[in-house]
């Protein structure tokens, strides 16, 4: 066995051991068919006010750039879909903001697979990054052979769907690269049918500015009243294509204690939520993604869902 394919052994079943799902492998270099259209999406504003996605074009399509001696780039999936789910339907929050940041949960699993990787291989330098810098994650995790990217820009795996975290070790290590798979979402339109706002465009295109996530999350202005009827109760994230894609009757609950649903996300109805005040907030999510919306940005969310 060559030392490559031996490192990808030992990696993956590191990974394996650390609690993640899946773990491909592929040859850090640039990434010349999303370069175009990167570009093209960005000029269409379809990124609305996600300001730093114009940021670092270069370092986004090539990792050798953001990682000066990459060799490969090991991307790794770790399942967030609950069994557990909310008991109400009049405020609904996205199944990934259950339970703890996810950017904290798994920054720790990736900084302890980086360290298992130097005492089991030897002298590895790289950098993690679970949705903290400019990789561009869903298109190197289906390099690696882990899935898809469906119609609604998400990646899709055969044997599990889509509820999943990415994240990505860049390292200076040769490795046995895996290949990519076919596309299996064939005819199928459920995700775009499905979205109430119009957000899926053709050729796997999100219009970012248009999705329940965006409006709800990343947008800081008021929410455009052309979205009033349309947000269907969401005021933190969106689950509506990911919970029509037929590839999700896959999808297992998790192993992850720390993303175990919240008491309150689980048992509050919109009118409880309508009742807490800041304080509150802040104590119920201090350890949760939801916290980046902030008060005033739940509070816009819930009266904006309520004026129908």
């Amino acid at each position: 066995m060559s030392q490559a394919s031996q490192n990808s052994l030992i990696i993956k079943k590191l990974a394996t051991q650390l609690g993640f799902s899946f773990c491909g492998i592929s040859k850090a270099g640039y990434l010349e068919k999303e370069a175009p259209l990167l570009e093209e999406w960005l000029n269409k504003g379809h990124h609305g006010q996600i300001q730093y996605l114009e940021n670092h074009f270069d370092k986004r399509l090539d990792p050798t750039i953001l990682v000066p001696g990459a060799k490969s780039v090991i991307s790794l999936l770790y399942n967030y879909y609950p069994e557990k789910q909310q008991q109400h339907t009049n405020a609904k929050i996205g199944k990934y903001a259950y339970g703890n940041d996810y950017h904290e949960v798994l920054k720790e699993k990736c900084r302890a697979l980086m360290v298992l990787i130097q005492e089991q291989i030897g002298a590895v330098e790289g950098r993690a990054f679970t949705d903290s810098a400019p990789v561009m994650e869903r298109s190197w995790a289906e390099r690696s052979g882990l899935g898809w990217i469906g119609k609604h820009g998400l990646l899709i795996n055969k044997g599990h769907g889509s509820f999943f975290f990415l994240s990505e070790l860049i390292l200076d290590l040769n490795c046995e690269y895996d290949s990519p798979i076919k596309d299996y979402c064939g005819s199928c339109t459920a995700c775009v049918d499905a979205c109430p706002t119009e957000a899926i465009l053709p050729n796997k295109t999100l219009n970012a500015s248009k999705c329940i996530s965006y409006l709800t999350i990343e947008l800081k202005d008021a929410i455009p009243s052309e979205f009033k009827g349309k947000l269907e109760n969401w005021i933190f994230g969106c689950d509506i294509c990911q919970d029509v894609c037929p590839w999700n009757r896959f999808s297992k609950p998790h192993q992850e204690p720390q993303f175990e649903i919240k008491p309150e996300i689980e048992s509050y109805s919109k009118a409880e939520w309508t009742e807490i005040t800041e304080t509150v907030f802040n104590k119920i999510f201090s350890k949760s993604a939801i916290k980046r919306t902030k008060y005033e940005g739940f509070v816009r969310n819930l009266k904006f869902v309520d004026n129908k």
